[in-house]
């Protein structure tokens, strides 16, 4: 198991990334134990990018900590400033639940729409219209229905090889 190799212009760019993220995993006393690793892990495989806060004065300890959760971890060391190490590993592909392939459209709305008098001397009427996925509401307060998109035989040819 070896640490994710990054070039400079990528290991900078994670960094900026980071800048405004809080530690996630706080390491004590106790050391590197098999549970603050399962915590590490589980934070890298839901966020991709962690800060880490490690309560050790000793800084060479620090940096030996930093590689050994890269290499087991199968991370890349992205910054050690301070008490502060920062990790990076890409997200694992999400797996598709049975049943999510379909598509379902957005949910039911309630809009208000405001319609004012032609000669300004009324007050303006509130109605409430429903608003369904399939639908919007113009400018001018008409709800129009969206229609499936045309492909053309050619684009269909060309998509399906």
């Amino acid at each position: 198991m070896a640490a994710i190799q990054l070039t400079p212009a990528q290991r900078k760019e994670h960094r900026a990334e980071a800048h405004h993220l809080d530690p996630v995993v706080m390491i004590g006393s106790e050391g590197l134990t098999p549970a603050v690793l399962k915590e590490i892990d589980a934070a890298l495989n839901a966020h991709g990018l962690i800060k880490v806060r490690v309560f050790s004065d000793d800084r060479a300890a620090r940096e030996a900590l930093l590689t050994s959760l890269a290499d087991e971890l199968e991370a890349a060391p992205i910054q050690h400033i301070g008490k502060l190490l920062v990790l990076w590993r890409p997200l694992p592909a999400k797996e598709e639940r049975p049943g999510s392939a379909d598509r379902r459209a957005a949910a039911p709305r309630v809009v208000k729409l405001l319609t004012f008098s032609k000669s300004g001397s009324q007050r303006a009427q509130v109605k409430k219209l429903t608003i369904f996925g399939n639908q919007r509401l113009t400018a001018g307060g008409i709800v129009k229905r969206s229609k499936k998109r045309l492909i053309g035989t050619k684009k269909r040819a060309q998509s399906s090889e």
